[in-house]
């Protein structure tokens, strides 16, 4: 089965960046689409931004839109979330998600801190 690692979470200063990474045991043309959800605390799991792997178009939520970038590098199997001018209200677990049909992959997160 295809399994999807997150890494690069931590703890950031607001203001500061981080670039997470979603690497696929499989090739991520497995999936139509790729995208970053976000869990905060005592709060349900809310979509960030999505990626399709064909066009790459790309679709992002409006409170991290011109903040987060996500982009796809096929040949290495990774999806990544560029995270910028990051604020305490990002902090939360991020995950990985692929989907095509009625098919889906979830990573096991990683933790994303924006904390002075």
């Amino acid at each position: 089965q295809v399994q999807l690692v997150e890494s690069g979470g931590g703890l950031v200063q607001p203001g500061g960046s981080l670039r997470l990474s979603c690497a696929s045991s499989g090739s991520i043309s497995n999936f139509a689409t790729m995208g970053w959800y976000r869990q905060a605390p005592g709060k349900q799991r809310e979509w960030v931004a999505s990626i399709t792997i064909g066009g790459g178009g790309t679709n992002y939520i409006d409170s991290v839109k011109g903040r987060f970038t996500i982009s796809r590098d096929n040949a290495k199997s990774t999806v990544y979330l560029q995270m910028d001018s990051l604020k305490p209200e990002d902090t939360a677990v991020y995950y990985c998600n692929g989907r095509i049909f009625n098919i889906e992959k979830w990573g096991r997160g990683t933790q994303v801190t924006v904390s002075s």
